[in-house]
């Protein structure tokens, strides 16, 4: 396939390992993927781009071998990305690999005072490039691609490179290079989908409704829908809504009578061995152990949950004052996490630490409180001691 100036169409597995062979001697490159999961439970890989000096190329994931690329992501060179997450879960699947050493740019520029920016806006932002808009609901798994959908998908790591060097260089002045290092690490260590079928229950809503039995339940049928969609390959809410699986754990049915008159259970659960299966999941549901439920504000002693909402405005204003994203910097669930004593909270731990733990210390043992400034921000003051 041919196509505009400006990069090469891979779609031989000759010519991606002899990408590959360049990619190993270059000290980085920009990688991007296109994608589809609307109907599957795995992402369904369409394209690939990557970019490095004086080279652009668009890999067609559906005429090569495309886990030729896990050697490279398991080299030393650097992977420059941009709102990685869910390219590492797409890639995890069809390479059976991510990049080893990872650049995210939207984490680094959560840290030199971007807030979440999307890619258009750090490329308007930092270097002044405004890429052609693109279709949103483009057909990626069609073939041949247009002209328009190759130089849109080129686009989006034509220029990765320069803008990585441009936060770098903010970075290094500011002195956190080191805390995108420890953020992207962070986000190649999130699990990816269906590597964690037994925690799938913690995205449902509500469970924090749950008895500890009902909880169990929730565990284990949400499990079950995990399994069953990962081995047909389809949606998790074409296997069970979120609401059946929630009516389930409530009303626990014994029978496909009963499971037939729960809420949200509609005919496809009760075709064939389904019905079945999902007796049997909430029978094991009702003989676990009930999970741990995540731990939340109502899960602190009683005394510091008025401290949830006052370390919440300091985090808040450390975020504007240090111009670092506040998704970043500490969650609400961070917070909760630190407050319970959790030893695995980030904000007990590295660069969120050093920069919150002294004054999170002192608002919660009343040695400072909070004031404005004057100038529309909060200041951390100390309390003199009544002694």
């Amino acid at each position: 396939m041919s196509g505009p100036d400006g990069y090469r169409w891979i779609d031989r597995t000759d010519q991606l390992q002899e990408v590959v062979e360049a990619l190993l001697d270059q000290p980085r490159y920009a990688l991007d993927t296109e994608f589809h999961r609307e109907r599957t439970y795995y992402p369904k890989l369409a394209l690939v781009q990557i970019a490095w000096p004086d080279d652009l190329v668009l890999i067609d994931p559906l005429a090569v071998d495309i886990t030729e690329l896990a050697p490279l992501f398991e080299s030393d060179v650097l992977g420059v990305l941009h709102a990685a997450q869910q390219d590492l879960d797409v890639l995890t699947h069809a390479v059976g690999a991510v990049p080893r050493r990872l650049y995210d740019t939207q984490i680094a520029a959560g840290f030199v005072g971007y807030g979440t920016p999307s890619l258009v806006a750090l490329l308007q932002g930092e270097i002044d490039v405004t890429p052609a808009k693109g279709d949103r609901l483009t057909d990626w798994l069609r073939r041949p691609l247009t002209d328009d959908q190759c130089d849109y998908a080129a686009a989006d790591v034509a220029y990765l490179l320069e803008v990585h060097d441009l936060l770098e260089a903010k970075l290094h002045e500011m002195d956190r290079n080191s805390w995108v290092v420890d953020a992207c690490n962070e986000l190649l260590a999130k699990p990816v989908s269906g590597s964690a079928p037994d925690d799938a229950w913690m995205k449902l809503k509500d469970t924090r409704a749950l008895r500890p039995k009902a909880r169990a339940v929730a565990q284990a049928v949400a499990a079950w829908r995990e399994r069953r969609a990962m081995s047909v390959d389809i949606p998790v809410r074409h296997v069970l809504p979120d609401l059946a699986v929630l009516g389930i754990a409530q009303r626990q049915p014994t029978t496909v009578k009963e499971l037939a008159q729960t809420r949200g259970v509609d005919e496809r659960s009760l075709r064939g061995s389904l019905a079945d299966d999902i007796i049997a999941a909430v029978k094991a549901g009702q003989a676990a152990e009930p999970p741990l439920a995540r731990v939340s504000t109502d899960d602190l002693d009683r005394g510091l949950r008025p401290a949830v909402t006052l370390v919440s405005a300091w985090v808040s204003q450390v975020a504007r004052t240090e111009r670092i994203d506040t998704s970043i910097l500490a969650t609400r669930n961070d917070i909760v996490a630190l407050l319970s004593g959790d030893v695995d909270a980030r904000l007990a731990r590295g660069w969120r630490a050093e920069l919150l733990g002294d004054g999170i210390r002192d608002l919660v043992a009343g040695r400072a409180g909070l004031t404005f400034d004057g100038e529309r921000g909060l200041r951390l003051v100390e309390i003199a001691s009544a002694d």
